[in-house]
C-alpha cells in the first residue's frame, strides 16, 4: 500500500514538472537580453477552447498576399518573408489567399506543447527599450493569424470585430532591473497593475488570453468589452478567459533591442530577421465592403474588420506605463476586471498616472 502510495506521488509529481515553465537557463534567449527580462516576462494562459492559437510569423506571410484596395500588388518575392516585407507600402493588406470563413489549417496557429514551447513556429517577439538611468520597458509581442471577436449574446450567430492577423502585448516596466508595473493590452485600450498585484507563477506575472479575441487579463473570468474601456464582468459581447493551454513565449520568440532615438530595432542575434519590423502596412484582410457577402454591419460595428499594424506601432517609447490614446492612465493596486478608461473609478491606492 506504501508503495503503491509513493507511485501516485512520484506520478503527480512529473506531471507538475512536465507542465511547468522551463527554468531560465534552459531557455534559448540569444546572449545579452538582460537576465531580468527574461526572468520576469508573462507567462501567457491560453483558454482551453481557443481555436486560434498563436501563429508562427512566416507562416502568416507564406499564406497572405499583399493588397491594396483589395487588388494585388507585386512584392520582391512571392510569397513574402520576414526580411524583405517591409519593402511594401503603408497601404498594403496582407491578405488571406483563403475564403477565412472556411477555417483554413493555417489561421488556427499552433498548440504549444506541455513545457509552453510552439515547435518549430517562431510566434512572439521580446523588444527591449532602454531608455537610460536604469529605466527599461520591455515589450512582449504576441502574433496569431486570426482573431475571432465573439459572439453577440442573445444573437444566434451574430458576432463582430473579427479580422486576420493579431498582434497583441503586454509590458514590463522595470527599474534598475527591478519590476514595477505591467500593461495589458485589451482591444482598442488596456490595462496596468503593479507588479506586486498580479498573478504570478514564481516570478513571472501571468497573462490570461481571452478566447478567440486574445486580449489580455490579468486575472482568469468573463469580461465585457461592449463599451469600450468600461469592461464590466458581464455584458452582451464578452471576452472569456482561463487557465487553459500554458504559453511560455520566451521559447519561441524574436529578441530585439529598440533605439527610440533613431527609431530603429537590433537584433539580439545575427541569425534574427528585423526588416519585418519596418513594415508600416496592415497584417491581415482590409475590413470587407458591405457587397462582400460575408460581411455584416449593424449598430456602427462590422463583422470583419482590419487587421491591425505591428509591433512598431505600439508607442515602444510611451511615457506612462499606459499608451497614449487620452484614456486616463490608472495603475491599480487590486485586481479588477474593469479596464482604466475616462470614465473608470480609481480604488483606494490606485496612482492615477497624468
Amino acid at each position: 500500500m506504501v508503495l503503491k502510495s509513493l507511485f501516485y506521488v512520484a506520478a503527480f509529481v512529473a506531471s507538475v514538472v512536465r507542465s511547468a515553465p522551463v527554468k531560465l537557463q534552459e531557455r534559448q534567449a540569444p546572449s545579452g537580453v538582460p537576465d531580468y527580462v527574461l526572468r520576469y516576462a508573462p507567462i501567457v494562459y491560453l483558454h482551453s477552447d481557443d481555436q486560434y492559437l498563436p501563429t508562427d510569423i512566416q507562416t502568416f506571410l507564406d499564406n497572405t498576399t499583399p493588397r491594396v484596395n483589395f487588388n494585388e500588388v507585386s512584392g520582391p518575392s512571392k510569397p513574402l518573408t520576414s526580411s524583405n516585407v517591409n519593402q511594401m507600402g503603408g497601404d498594403v493588406w496582407l491578405t488571406s489567399n483563403d475564403d477565412v470563413t472556411k477555417d483554413p489549417q493555417w489561421i488556427k496557429g499552433t498548440k504549444p506543447d506541455s513545457n509552453g514551447r510552439t515547435n518549430e513556429a517562431v510566434t512572439a517577439a521580446v523588444i527591449v527599450n532602454d531608455k537610460g538611468n536604469g529605466n527599461v520597458d520591455a515589450f512582449y509581442m504576441y502574433f496569431y493569424a486570426y482573431n475571432y471577436g465573439g459572439d453577440v449574446i442573445g444573437w444566434k450567430k451574430l458576432n463582430f470585430g473579427n479580422h486576420v492577423g493579431d498582434w497583441e502585448h503586454t509590458m514590463v516596466r522595470f527599474t534598475n532591473g527591478v519590476p514595477q508595473a505591467l500593461w495589458y493590452s485589451q482591444h482598442a485600450n488596456g490595462q496596468a497593475f503593479q507588479y506586486s498585484t498580479v498573478e504570478k507563477s514564481g516570478d513571472r506575472p501571468l497573462a490570461y488570453s481571452a478566447k478567440g479575441s486574445h486580449a489580455n487579463y490579468a486575472m482568469g473570468g468573463t469580461h465585457d468589452h461592449t463599451i469600450p474601456n468600461f469592461n464590466l464582468p458581464g455584458g452582451v459581447l464578452q471576452d472569456y478567459t482561463n487557465k487553459g493551454v500554458m504559453w511560455d513565449p520566451l521559447l519561441s520568440a524574436y529578441y530585439y533591442k529598440f533605439n527610440a532615438g533613431a527609431n530603429s530595432f537590433e537584433a539580439y542575434d545575427d541569425s534574427t530577421p528585423t526588416n519585418w519590423l519596418y513594415f508600416n502596412g496592415r497584417w491581415g484582410d482590409q475590413e470587407y465592403p458591405k457587397s462582400d457577402k460575408r460581411q455584416v454591419k449593424l449598430f456602427g460595428q462590422a463583422k470583419f474588420s482590419g487587421g491591425p499594424t505591428g509591433p512598431a506601432d505600439k508607442q515602444l517609447n510611451r511615457e506612462k506605463i499606459c499608451p497614449e490614446n487620452g484614456k486616463t492612465c490608472i495603475l491599480r493596486s487590486i485586481l479588477v476586471p474593469r479596464s482604466s478608461g475616462t470614465d473608470d473609478v480609481a480604488f483606494e491606492g490606485d496612482e492615477v498616472i497624468i
